[in-house]
């Protein structure tokens, strides 16, 4: 039974006044809809990104850094070309090899008796023998530098070796565009981390066309020594660099559009329809 109460008052609650616990059930139905479906975390400027797009955003993030990590090891190395002479060029015993990068360039002796001996040529770089590798002297003292009696352009060697830089350039700036896009949750930041990997991509393959370009005008430079020449495994990271920066910026391009190509291709249709 309820206890008499003061009048306008109906079981010792007053009439106009909430009922008990009804704050505690406005909350729970207002916060009933992150129950079961994904919490959107909203900054000061009112933009939020949701724990989805965060995850998406996260991944296309880990595929850029691969191509971010392919593109420092291949620059970093000086396997980009192997260069090498009949391997009974010189004499019957030894041979000689060379192997060049971006930056530097290493001749390696052979013996002829661990080559294959169906290789007509000197090599492959990776065979022990004796190496002297130098940096080449158009980076300091702007010289060329001589090798089988051919001469290097380095017109074209620093231009690749620039292109190579600018793209690294490139990829610390989308790098910050994206952690800035995380910690600020703004997506916003990711329009220019998209361009900056898309065009990081396209200046590291457009590198080893100019490279290669650059060693074709050197074996042109000089016939007196024949050189057989083929792009070596820095090469082949450096593609696959450049692949996966350009696939990694259009994830990013898709991530910061408004509405998915996907919902606007094939939009949502209801029930009743």
């Amino acid at each position: 039974m309820a206890a008499p109460g003061p009048a306008g008052t109906v079981g010792g609650v007053a009439g106009g006044g909430p009922a008990p616990g009804a704050g505690g059930l406005a909350s729970l139905m207002g916060g009933r809809s992150t129950f079961g479906g994904k919490r959107r975390r909203t900054t000061s400027t009112g933009h939020g990104i949701s724990e989805a797009q965060e995850g998406k955003i996260k991944l296309a993030f880990f595929v850029a850094i691969v191509g971010v990590v392919l593109t420092v090891l291949g620059v970093g190395t000086e396997f980009w070309v192997e260069l090498s002479p009949s391997k009974s060029f010189y004499n019957n015993q030894t041979c000689l090899t060379a192997h060049l990068g971006l930056w530097k360039g290493c001749t390696k002796t052979l013996w002829v008796a661990d080559i294959d001996p169906e290789r007509e040529s000197c090599g492959p770089a990776e065979l022990p023998g004796e190496s002297n590798c130098t940096y080449f002297k158009f980076f300091t003292t702007g010289e060329n530098t001589v090798m089988f009696q051919k001469t290097t352009q380095k017109n074209l060697n620093v231009a690749a070796a620039m292109l190579s830089l600018f793209s690294l350039f490139l990829m610390v700036m989308g790098t910050i565009c994206i952690s800035m896009a995380l910690s600020k949750e703004i997506l916003f930041f990711l329009k220019p981390a998209s361009i900056c990997f898309i065009l990081s991509g396209v200046l590291v393959l457009l590198a080893i066309v100019v490279f290669h370009q650059s060693i074709l005008a050197f074996l042109a430079s000089d016939h007196s020594v024949p050189l057989h020449h083929e792009l070596s495994w820095s090469v082949s990271c450096i593609g696959c660099a450049g692949a996966i920066l350009i696939v990694g910026g259009v994830f990013f391009l898709l991530l910061a559009l408004p509405c998915s190509p996907w919902q606007r291709c094939f939009p949502h249709k209801d029930n009743a329809s």
